[in-house]
């Protein structure tokens, strides 16, 4: 947690507990810290480590993330915040969960997005996928569906002399 400003997480911690109407004495029992230890976080004194911080975290009812990004051991998240905003309020997750979840989101996000060379270059000028050619004859090949069968119904039956 080298570089980070202990004063402003800080404030940060003490803003939210007072948000959450908790008095320091009860979020250092939920936390399971001391009074004196918490006392010295908000005043900017002490650096919590990550374990101190979900625990903090997990008493405010907030995201550790929202915590690790104030602290700089995490980097503020990219794109839409919806869908991380809507996990971390997910009360049905733990903590564990949400980053997982938040992980493979943002591996889709970056498997799907374009490269900065193909988003410069103009959309006529990009490889359309190659179409199935005959290699005899290099004509588009031709491709055969197959022809569903239609069961006779009973007018069919009485029509070519069955019975229904």
């Amino acid at each position: 947690m080298a570089g980070i400003d202990v004063r402003q997480l800080g404030d940060y911690i003490r803003d939210q507990r007072r948000v959450s109407n908790v008095s320091l004495r009860q979020l250092a029992k939920s936390a399971g810290v001391s009074n004196p230890y918490l006392s010295q976080i908000e005043r900017g004194l002490r650096k919590p480590s990550a374990e101190i911080l979900q625990q903090i975290a997990k008493a405010l009812r907030i995201s550790a993330e929202a915590l690790y990004v104030q602290a700089g051991i995490l980097e503020q998240r990219e794109g839409s915040g919806l869908v991380a905003d809507a996990v971390l309020a997910d009360e049905g997750l733990n903590e564990r969960q949400k980053q997982v979840l938040l992980e493979i989101y943002d591996s889709f996000r970056k498997e799907n997005a374009v490269p900065p060379s193909a988003a410069a270059e103009p959309l006529a000028t990009r490889t359309a996928p190659a179409k199935a050619t005959d290699t005899k004859t290099k004509a588009p090949r031709k491709t055969s569906t197959p022809k569903k069968s239609v069961p006779p119904t009973p007018a069919h039956d009485i029509a070519s002399g069955g019975t229904a």
